[in-house]
């Protein structure tokens, strides 16, 4: 920056060193989207642990298999991830929603005094919400009134219960709360609740506070006002048009593109009898590639060795680099069901392994291999020969499998397009995903040099910025060779960025790497040494 030099003496200035330094995204933010008993639905909701998704949630439920593969996920080493609730709702001959059909999903109202309040989410389990009203005394909250700048009589108290709280349901206390607009203006307050939601906008509240909730136990309404019982339905079970809606008024997969970043996506089973439809899989295919993420694919629940081969080619495409699939399914214990094992897709547990070799090695370390234990996991629901992992590998299937001493493992690391007659670039896992780790974030962290001067300078920066990236990528193990100079390259000059791209507005920045593949096949060779050979 230039200085005005006015006067005789000493100008200090300060020069922006023009480095940006360049830190790698996350790689195992993992969505799920599936059918869950409750919750928000058709956003992206993020987790840290099975406990958040059972409070928001509601935990496992024996009609989806969501739940029990965010519940694999987390056994397995899982950290973030994102839940989607999906909902049925029926679709008419027009492609539009038919709400008031009774296999579509609803939410459960209750008007109190002209305030009118739903549950959180569309669901039966908001029959079971209560709502108390109760008016603070006026001498108790008149400096409270004061600093709102609304008066005594505005204010009211909302306490929202879900069931009976000595089961152990949830409750929620909103105090001091307004229908005229303030700070505490309740549609704004109930925002931020789990429960419930005033679905009026702000110029149709009433007028006045709603009426205090009966005080006569005998009173058929209660001390406590229930959301009109049977208004909340739970639908029927998730199809093709709720994962891909023809109609725009449901976002279905589409959700995701709310969030901004994941890197793994879970479609588990609508239930545990049914499979997800293969057109979800297509386009969950191509969300992942425009989105840089990866999808990890579950085939149908009674796949066979000839029948799994089938379904993995109907999948091909150049997406299909972006995807994996496992066979066979899990075997692990049902709480709901006493503790009984039973059948569940891998998504999850596989998912958590990813995200558990991340941490601990790198993205650039094939999921797969003896410490790709599966916990949580008590057998496979195939056990699968040395001959039959032969047959089915070289067709890009990976295969989970059980050795003495191990248990269950991840047992293979190829992509969609990992089979041998493809010969594909990104024929394994690590490979494909440490190429879309890299995009992504350089995609993220070079944004500053739009609009920059197109010149040698920024080139040089650019040149800098990436390469100290790349760097430490090599020094972490990422790549091959023995030195920078094998292991990668990064070129933005006049020979990438030529006059007529200058013109254009347009700097080309080329980057190379030379990824490391697993060793997927390791053959050793013994020979015999003779007493006469070694004399």
């Amino acid at each position: 920056m230039t200085v005005p030099i006015s006067y005789p003496g000493v100008y200090i200035t300060e020069i922006p060193s023009g480095s940006h330094t360049i830190t790698g995204v996350a790689t195992s933010i993992t969505a799920f989207v599936g059918a869950a008993s409750r919750g928000p639905a058709d956003v992206p909701v993020t987790i840290f642990s099975f406990a958040d998704f059972e409070r928001t949630f509601g935990g496992l439920s024996r009609t989806s298999g969501l739940g029990y593969a965010v519940r694999d996920f987390y056994q397995n080493g899982g950290g973030e991830a994102l839940i989607v609730r999906l909902v049925h709702m029926a679709v008419g001959a027009d492609g539009k929603v038919v709400p008031t059909d009774p296999t579509s999903a609803a939410t459960a109202t209750l008007d109190v005094g002209g305030l009118e309040l739903a549950a959180a989410g569309p669901g039966a389990w908001g029959n079971a919400l209560q709502v108390e009203v109760s008016y603070p005394s006026a001498t108790d909250v008149a400096d409270i009134a004061d600093a709102q700048g609304v008066e005594e009589e505005d204010l009211f108290s909302l306490v929202v219960r879900d069931g009976d709280p000595d089961g152990g349901g949830l409750a929620e206390t909103f105090l001091n709360v307004t229908v005229v607009d303030g700070p505490a203006r309740v549609d704004t307050v109930l925002a931020a609740s789990r429960l419930v939601r005033a679905t009026q906008a702000a110029k149709d509240l009433p007028t006045s506070r709603p009426a205090v909730s009966p005080e006569d136990p005998d009173d058929p309404d209660g001390p406590w006002r229930v959301l009109d019982a049977g208004k909340g339905r739970d639908g029927g079970s998730l199809g093709l048009t709720d994962y891909v809606p023809t109609d725009a008024t449901k976002p279905g997969l589409s959700a995701l593109l709310q969030a901004d970043l994941f890197n793994l996506l879970c479609i588990p089973p609508p239930t545990l009898e049914e499979d997800v439809d293969s057109s979800v899989w297509t386009e969950a295919k191509k969300l992942c590639f425009k989105q840089r993420a990866f999808l990890i694919v579950d085939p149908p629940g009674k796949s066979t060795l000839t029948t799994v081969q089938d379904f993995a080619t109907g999948l091909a495409g150049l997406d299909a680099r972006n995807a994996a699939i496992y066979f066979p399914r899990i075997l692990s214990s049902d709480p709901l069901r006493g503790g009984a094992t039973g059948s569940f897709a891998a998504c999850g547990a596989i998912a958590g392994v990813y995200a558990r070799t991340d941490g601990s090695r790198g993205v650039w370390k094939a999921p797969a291999g003896v410490d790709a234990s599966l916990s949580g996991v008590t057998g496979l629901t195939a056990t699968l020969t040395d001959g039959e992992n032969g047959q089915l590998n070289p067709r890009g299937i990976n295969v989970l499998r059980t050795f003495r001493g191990t248990g269950p493992v991840v047992w293979g690391a190829r992509t969609l397009r990992g089979s041998d007659t493809l010969a594909d670039d990104y024929k394994y896992v690590p490979v494909r995903r440490l190429a879309l780790f890299i995009e992504e974030t350089l995609y993220r962290s070079t944004q500053w040099a739009v609009f920059e001067p197109n010149d040698a300078p920024l080139w040089a920066q650019l040149r800098a910025s990436i390469g100290a990236f790349m760097q430490t990528l090599f020094r972490s193990g990422a790549f091959q060779g023995s030195s920078p100079r094998d292991a990668f390259f990064v070129r933005c000059d006049a020979d990438t960025t030529t006059q007529y791209d200058i013109d254009r507005g347009v700097v080309n920045i080329l980057v190379g790497f030379a990824p490391l593949k697993p060793a997927e096949f390791v053959v050793i060779s013994i020979q015999q040494q003779t007493a006469s050979a070694s004399a």
